[in-house]
């Protein structure tokens, strides 16, 4: 009798955590498990922004998927582009771009989100988000080319739209990022002794009128006043009206000389979600409190993707896209899936929010651990110890703590690496966004392949 086969698709913190517990709970021959993941290796998302800025390497912030010490689940290099519930089959894209169809008894979908947009003139082909570790990476040596060429050039107007930076969204990843980088760049203004460090202009702005208003208003209000500090210029209430490569145009009529718009405005559920034909809810499929997507036998969905039911609020409240709430959810989908091929009872998933971290480098920081409020280094210590704590492998705890102490001690470095230097990549061949199929492209490649069989 053939194994039943568990896929599993998307290598995030929920993905991973199902994975792990799977392996250590499958009983040798129980089961066979396969993670579809386009890299092999788990991003550490919230640690995205320290990358741009280059206080972290790359390396330190992708922990490898193959240090498991099981080796029990195949890695298949790829990305979901499709799923048949009633034909079980998820239709792959490996990283070759051929379409590989994986059949499926248990299919837990984890595909996360990507950056959301809106229909905004140029928007999609002048700005960058910061989703993907390629992103940061690119926006790093943007960010230095475009203090190199200032410095360089003999145009005061070429000049001031080099050293103009945008970024839009007012969230964790918008302001985080903002900050960041603003002070990796005023930093670099000592080694650029041809720029006037008052040419360097870094503007946050979002159209809610509050910045972070998960935080609360203090807290808010602190993240706020420490920004402004910075020479940050915060404008709540506005938006990007039209982005050019070399101007920027914002709702309220200004135009500012811009060649860096980094788009943080908010994320949307995978695209592989529209392609099960399934009840959605602002775009993440309807799940039950077990995890399980109605209607579609076998198949569990969670993390940014889903929408599940926070029982801990009651109502209709839905658990919020964040990696505590994806880390234990995995663990319960791997519970429930066990329970499944023991016959045993599903679990429902409960979870209380432990709080939220922002870091705002250096020694600025705001955070709200188990409702308490923070400010400065308090905050800080509770913001790193907490992403620290959460990264999966000791290797990588090694490498982000040494990054820190030597951040510390030496101070920024800027090294721009010639990374995407001919080709400036848009959100869409970042995130993949033209990959996917609609549901009707998978019904007919599953149909031909039934032909075919």
């Amino acid at each position: 009798m053939a194994r039943p086969r568990i896929l599993v698709v998307g290598a995030g913190f929920a993905g991973v955590e199902c994975v792990r517990r799977l392996e250590r709970t499958l009983a040798p021959g129980e089961a066979e498990v396969c993670l579809v993941t386009p890299f092999s290796y788990q991003l550490y998302l919230p640690l995205l922004p320290q990358v741009a800025a280059g206080v972290l390497t790359p390396q330190s912030v992708a922990v490898s998927l193959r240090r498991s010490s099981k080796h029990r689940t195949r890695i298949l290099p790829g990305g979901a582009v499709g799923v048949d519930p009633k034909a079980k089959v998820c239709v792959v894209r490996d990283i070759t771009g051929e379409l590989v169809n994986e059949a499926y008894d248990y299919l837990v979908l984890t595909p996360g989100s990507i950056t959301r947009t809106f229909d905004i003139p140029g928007l999609v082909d002048n700005a960058r988000g910061m989703k993907t570790l390629a992103e940061a990476a690119y926006i790093r040596d943007h960010v230095i080319a475009q203090l190199d060429l200032a410095d360089a050039s003999q145009d005061e107007a070429e000049r001031a739209s080099r050293l103009q930076f945008v970024v839009v969204g007012g969230g964790y990843a918008g302001t985080e990022t903002a900050a960041c980088l603003q002070r990796l760049t005023m930093n670099a203004a000592k080694r650029y002794p041809r720029l006037d460090p008052k040419l360097i202009k870094w503007h946050l702005i979002d159209i809610a009128p509050k910045l972070m208003p998960e935080l609360g208003d203090k807290l808010g209000r602190s993240a706020l006043e420490i920004l402004r500090k910075r020479g940050i210029e915060v404008s709540l209430g506005v938006s990007i009206a039209k982005a050019a490569p070399e101007e920027v145009t914002f709702t309220d009529g200004r135009v500012l000389p811009c060649r860096t718009l980094i788009w943080t405005a908010g994320v949307a559920a995978s695209p592989l979600i529209a392609t099960l034909d399934a009840e959605t809810a602002r775009g993440r499929l309807v799940v039950t409190p077990e995890l399980k997507v109605p209607g579609a036998d076998g198949v569990f969905a969670l993390g940014d993707a889903a929408a599940v039911p926070d029982l801990t609020k009651g109502g209709d409240a839905v658990c919020p896209p964040t990696a505590q709430h994806a880390q234990r959810q995995g663990r319960t989908i791997a519970e429930n899936i066990l329970a499944s091929l023991r016959h045993g009872q599903l679990t429902p998933y409960k979870h209380k929010d432990l709080g939220l971290v922002v870091d705002l480098g250096g020694a600025d920081a705001v955070s709200k651990p188990l409702g308490i409020e923070l400010r400065g280094l308090p905050a800080q210590a509770v913001a790193r110890g907490y992403h620290w704590s959460a990264l999966r492998t000791n290797v990588a705890k090694t490498r982000v703590l040494t990054n820190w102490m030597l951040n510390a001690v030496a101070g920024d470095d800027f090294v721009r690496t010639g990374f995407q230097a001919q080709k400036a990549a848009t959100l869409h061949d970042f995130e993949y966004t033209n990959s996917y199929l609609t549901p009707e492209q998978v019904r007919e490649h599953t149909a031909s392949l039934a032909v075919r069989s």
